[in-house]
């Protein structure tokens, strides 16, 4: 039981997470992206190319809502899907000009915000604040 005046961890955990993740929002928003347009574009890069469902896969996301993301992203020239020609049913996506432009405005805007996290906080403290989170994380892992 957390001491009396304390937050149980847990909760503090999500409220800064809240926090942070709406900062987050707010950073690649003003570079005309939102974070799920970002994971996609970061998936994309670190393959070149991809199918759908490595994508779905790589991104942690089910096809469908996939699918609902790279229509968008399609429909507003950032990306091509084309079908494989060694398996019709695989899509391939591609990055378009306006996709490569829009993930190097996204990749500034994370690399700041990076930044912006990061001010003010020691190398020591920081490799600290990671093993206190991966222990967090196994704490919680099955």
């Amino acid at each position: 039981m957390p001491a009396p005046g304390t937050r149980p961890l847990g909760l503090e955990l999500a409220r800064t997470a809240r926090a942070i993740g709406r900062a987050f929002d707010d950073a690649l928003a003003a570079a005309d992206g939102t974070a799920s347009t970002w994971q996609i574009l970061i998936a994309l890069k670190s393959r070149q190319m991809a199918n759908q469902r490595e994508l779905a896969d790589a991104v942690g996301i089910q096809d469908a809502t996939l699918t609902h993301h790279l229509n968008g992203m399609e429909s507003s020239g950032l990306l091509t899907r084309r079908r494989d020609p060694d398996n019709r049913r695989i899509h391939i996506v591609e990055l378009t000009r306006d996709g490569e432009a829009l993930f190097r405005r996204l990749r500034a805007a994370a690399v700041g915000f990076d930044q912006r996290l990061r001010a003010g906080i020691a190398a020591e403290d920081l490799a600290a604040f990671e093993r206190v989170l991966a222990r967090l994380l196994a704490n919680v892992s099955d």
